[in-house]
């Protein structure tokens, strides 16, 4: 059996290598309890050695130009990530064209504007373009640019750059890496804040998704300052304190109640 500092040592590896895991997976990588994995985990968190989400854990906050997988951040916060999605589907309507950036809270918008129709998606994610070829109505038009894929499965560079110049959407759904007031919307990526740069530059209307982990977190590269964004969705795990500073801020500040059902289901 393994004593605490060797669980902790491979929770550390497993964080290190992937960027975020699951409690669950960590529970059965290591062959013991969930509740024995968060006791690891706090003693981590306590040495500042990784940071504590819904259902996981991740690198610490401070390191700012370390950018985890699609996969891995995917399973976290997952009740967050559907609320907000759910609030920001309604602010789309039919015949109209729809920017949505890389990140795993705009692929799960994606999700919930599959039945929508008569729309035309402009994107650099393969997986919300793979999410409308899968799922969507034929009546959907889906735009994806090309570029170079980051670990995001976002799609930068001079190519995505080039091919958002000239296009003109109603409204850009934006995922961010980070999120504060004095540095605004920062990304790990200079090539994807680049990339959402050109996505902001084409869009009437700018949303941003951002579920409570994401605040006071600083990335390597600004994409846009707060006052670029017209509406920012977030989930009610994020401070009053922050949510009124935000308000202050943002043309718009709405705040999303998760399903606890759903959340229950998913953390197992």
């Amino acid at each position: 059996m393994m004593l605490a500092r060797q669980r902790q040592q491979v929770i550390l590896d497993e964080v290190t290598m992937h960027g975020a895991v699951k409690v669950a997976e960590l529970g059965s990588t290591l062959g013991v309890s969930g509740m024995t994995i968060r006791r690891d985990i706090n003693e981590l968190v306590a040495q500042g050695l990784v940071d504590r989400v819904h259902g996981g854990v991740t690198l610490p906050r401070s390191a700012s130009v370390h950018e985890p997988g699609f996969s891995a951040k995917s399973g976290l916060n997952l009740g967050a990530k559907r609320a907000i999605a759910r609030a920001a589907a309604l602010l789309v309507r039919p015949g109209t064209s729809v920017g949505i950036s890389g990140g795993t809270t705009t692929h799960a918008l994606a999700h919930e504007l599959l039945d929508v129709p008569d729309i035309t998606i402009v994107t650099n994610s393969l997986p919300v373009a793979d999410a409308f070829h899968e799922g969507g109505r034929d009546d959907q038009t889906v735009l994806l640019t090309g570029g170079q894929r980051t670990p995001s499965f976002a799609l930068v560079g001079p190519l995505t750059v080039a091919a958002l110049r000239g296009i003109h959407m109603d409204m850009l759904f934006l995922g961010t890496h980070g999120l504060g007031i004095e540095t605004g919307l920062t990304c790990p990526n200079l090539m994807e804040a680049q990339a959402n740069q050109a996505l902001v530059t084409s869009s009437r209307r700018v949303v941003v998704l951002a579920d409570h982990t994401k605040w006071g977190v600083t990335a390597l590269a600004n994409t846009v300052p707060l006052s670029d964004v017209d509406i920012l969705v977030t989930d009610e795990g994020l401070d009053r304190a922050a949510q009124e500073a935000l308000a202050d801020h943002v043309g718009d500040l709405v705040v999303a109640h998760e399903d606890r059902e759903r959340s229950l289901d998913d953390d197992g």
